[in-house]
């Protein structure tokens, strides 16, 4: 059902690459919910208890997952944004890209000392984003318990860029 609602773009942003598109599966009532209760679900232990203070969500389709999750599991939501669009100080952590390099970040104060957290975004791809995102988060004195992501491009290896934290994928291609 889920990748029924995931639409390709070809050649967008630049050709050459498909674009995985989740509008029409955030516009589908039953499909979002699905994807936030499984989620959500990455941030339970095997009882089924919260085990998570707070939830990560990534700029930007990140934030569109991870703030209903954290809502679900009653988590505090902590954005990491670009560099500059956040008010006030904050921890930054630059990260190379295919070509040249990307700086996240985070409010120094969105963590207390040991918070457990669940780190979400849309997708995996190559990892760096979501290994910048955690490096930054136990920086900031956070724990990484758990890696979710609705759609993995499991072709691109990202998977083994975020070791050792494991990755839970809703979705493989």
């Amino acid at each position: 059902m889920l990748s029924s609602l995931i639409r390709d773009v070809p050649d967008f942003p630049e050709p050459g690459i498909v674009f995985k598109d989740i509008s029409p599966l955030l516009a589908d009532h039953r499909g979002f919910s699905a994807v936030i209760e499984a989620l959500a679900n990455r941030g339970q232990d095997a009882g089924g208890s919260v085990s998570v203070d707070k939830v990560v969500g990534i700029e930007a389709r990140g934030f569109i997952l991870a703030a209903p999750v954290a809502l679900a599991l009653g988590a505090g939501f902590v954005p990491v944004r670009k560099a500059g669009k956040l008010p006030g100080p904050t921890h930054q952590e630059t990260y190379a890209l295919e070509y040249g390099e990307a700086t996240l970040e985070v409010h120094q104060d969105a963590f207390s000392s040991g918070d457990r957290v669940l780190v979400i975004d849309d997708v995996l791809a190559t990892g760096g984003t979501i290994r910048a995102t955690n490096s930054l988060l136990e920086r900031c004195g956070a724990t990484v318990v758990a890696v979710a992501v609705l759609l993995e491009l499991g072709f691109l290896g990202g998977r083994e860029a975020v070791r050792p934290h494991a990755v839970s994928a809703l979705m493989t291609v």
